[in-house]
């Protein structure tokens, strides 16, 4: 079962990087087939999806400062801040989000922690959903 594991984080993992990934897929799978395991699981998807957005931080801190984020994520961070952030799994934007609050400097610690629940929360609906349609 260990590739099981394997597998649900690294899809979480890549699905918050610029790699294309199938973490909500990976996820739904496992727990379907896992029932009773799915507080483990949704910490594993967290986990694994946060490390990624992280990962996209980093590259975010490399990017020099001559180039500028998207019009998109710029309006997103200005209007919103740094909680713009627990909007990081919205599809697309996400990425740019976590990427722009590495290249904006914003606090590392907060980032991971608004990065993290909004993973979470995004997860856990999804959890949620698959028990309602099953």
């Amino acid at each position: 079962m260990i590739w099981q594991w394997l597998g649900l984080w690294f899809s979480a993992f890549s699905s918050a990087t610029i790699l294309p990934g199938t973490s909500d897929v990976a996820l739904l799978a496992f727990v379907h087939a896992y029932e009773s395991l799915w507080p483990w699981a949704l910490l594993v998807a967290t986990l694994g999806n946060g490390m990624g957005s992280m990962v996209s931080y980093g590259m975010g801190r490399l990017v020099p400062d001559k180039h500028q984020p998207s019009e998109r994520i710029k309006h997103w961070i200005d209007k919103y801040g740094i909680w713009a952030l627990l909007m990081a799994w919205v599809p697309f934007v996400g990425d740019g989000l976590a990427i722009a609050a590495g290249w904006l400097r914003l606090n590392f610690w907060l980032s991971s922690l608004l990065l993290v629940v909004g993973k979470f929360a995004r997860y856990a609906v999804l959890i949620g959903g698959l028990w309602v349609v099953v």
